[in-house]
């Protein structure tokens, strides 16, 4: 597990999917004056260099952001979104590419926290200098998953909870299941947001039951998929399971997805925006 570094893999199609909802999800979050803590079970190293050996060796930015950056035209609902990615990059060169810890920086208001969690050594290294001056942003080498239940619930009492696992390690996938229907019952009132890879339907099949049989009510999926299903190794798409969505998220994915899909696979892709479990 401490092997996966996400700078491999930052930009690509899924990061796409996951960061563009994250932003519209903290922006609902926003319309209430109250203050909301982020919590993030696997924050990696917060922003990434899309020039490193790490991303150039796989170039899978090229088919995520690199087909919709820098163009001037985009989708409004990517406003945040795009931002963010500018706030890093300059004359329109993409360079770098953030991580979800630093999407959320630039949407944060002064009362709202951030929590961070990151086990690989290196990584935590680059987070924790990345945010030393940030006085909403706690930073913790940590298990992120095996400590959540210690955050719950939090003193904001309003919060997203970020899980984003490698899923290198089977048990990955049982895990994430009892440790959401256990993070419900201390902080049920919390949104979550669970990001999953396709790489075997059945094993994602096999996690939605799962997700399903917790009995958590309000559980929204929302899938992109680049490839056919394949019994074949890699990932063929992704998808977030959200619990207690904002309630425009849904009406949101779905003008949303088409845009994307059509951009990222010249419409060649699947999606679907379905309630796993409805309210």
């Amino acid at each position: 597990m401490l092997s996966y570094r996400h700078g491999f893999h930052a930009g690509n199609f899924a990061d796409v999917l996951k960061h563009s909802l994250l932003c519209l999800t903290i922006i609902e979050l926003k319309k209430k004056d109250k203050p909301f803590v982020y919590i993030d079970t696997h924050a990696g190293a917060g922003a990434y260099s899309l020039q490193s050996p790490f991303a150039e060796k796989t170039g899978e930015y090229r088919q995520g952001i690199g087909r919709l950056y820098p163009s001037q035209t985009f989708h409004p609902l990517l406003d945040s979104y795009f931002a963010g990615i500018r706030s890093l990059n300059t004359n329109s060169k993409l360079s770098h590419y953030p991580g979800s810890p630093e999407f959320v920086r630039a949407l944060m208001r002064s009362q709202d926290r951030m929590q961070l969690s990151e086990l690989h050594g290196s990584d935590f290294a680059i987070l924790q200098e990345r945010y030393r001056n940030g006085r909403q942003i706690s930073v913790a080498q940590e298990d992120g998953l095996k400590n959540l239940l210690k955050k719950l619930p939090p003193p904001q009492k309003r919060g997203l909870i970020f899980i984003d696992p490698s899923y290198e390690v089977k048990e990955d996938y049982s895990s994430v299941v009892d440790t959401l229907a256990k993070a419900y019952r201390r902080f049920a009132i919390g949104v979550y947001c669970l990001w999953y890879p396709v790489i075997r339907r059945e094993t994602v099949d096999n996690l939605m039951a799962a997700l399903v049989e917790t009995g958590i009510k309000k559980q929204l999926r929302i899938e992109h998929c680049i490839l056919p299903d394949s019994e074949e190794l890699g990932m063929t798409g992704s998808g977030l399971l959200f619990i207690n969505p904002p309630w425009q998220l849904e009406s949101q994915a779905r003008e949303l997805m088409p845009w994307l899909n059509d951009r990222l696979t010249d419409g060649m892709g699947t999606w679907s925006v379905d309630w796993l479990v409805p309210e």
